[in-house]
């Protein structure tokens, strides 16, 4: 699990195939690897990947066919920068939210333009995520926790402050490009619940009926 706060930004260094998928080199930054021992988890770009092999300024990785085709891996190359954070332990603040790593899709920056001090960014979510998304709900983007100022159908803004900038790879993003999305595990977890004992049967789709059903609407 981690928390959503990015401690360092790497970069992937090698890119080696290896039966089938690859394995990544991720050259760390000033992450901090001393703690860190093989077989942790390190979220990069807010996909969890297991350390297989670790050095005190990298780490490699082996990335799966499925991570490949569900996260921004796939299109990476060597030299892409990538957000980098260790996995939360007990004494560890919860200065952003619970994140699993498990990224549920692919988004598109569509906007992007200064707010203040801050840069207001819009991105389109996939169809099938835009239902987890809400205003002033929790967001992961490419492993940042965001809260979500607006919501127009699978569009959403979030404000990136200027240290979040900075230390993080949203500080050079354009239009245009893809980054990996996390909604809120409260969400997903609800909508499963609501589905009570037809969960078993179920498409795994809300729809009005179960809303009226569970008593959200009239």
């Amino acid at each position: 699990m981690f928390t959503g706060i990015i401690l360092a930004i790497g970069k992937i260094a090698a890119i080696q195939p290896k039966g089938g998928d690859v394995r990544l080199k991720i050259d760390t930054g000033k992450l901090p690897l001393a703690d860190a021992a093989l077989g942790d988890s390190i979220a990069v770009n807010g996909v969890c990947l297991t350390a297989v092999e670790l050095s005190s300024d990298y780490f490699c990785a082996d990335v799966s066919n499925e991570t490949l085709s569900c996260t921004t891996l796939n299109n990476a190359t060597v030299g892409t920068p990538v957000n980098l954070e260790l996995a939360l332990t007990p004494t560890t603040r919860l200065g952003g939210h619970i994140v699993s790593g498990h990224v549920d899709g692919i988004g598109t920056i569509v906007e992007k333009k200064n707010d203040g001090r801050s840069i207001r960014f819009q991105f389109k979510a996939p169809d099938n995520l835009a239902k987890y998304i809400a205003e002033k709900g929790s967001i992961c983007i490419n492993g940042i926790s965001l809260t979500v100022n607006t919501v127009d159908g699978g569009l959403f803004s979030v404000n990136i402050v200027p240290h979040t900038l900075q230390e993080t790879t949203l500080g050079t993003a354009e239009v245009g490009n893809q980054v990996n999305l996390e909604v809120d595990l409260l969400a997903r977890y609800m909508e499963r619940l609501m589905q009570g004992d037809k969960a078993v049967q179920s498409s795994g789709n809300v729809t009005m009926e179960l809303l009226q059903q569970s008593g959200f609407i009239g």
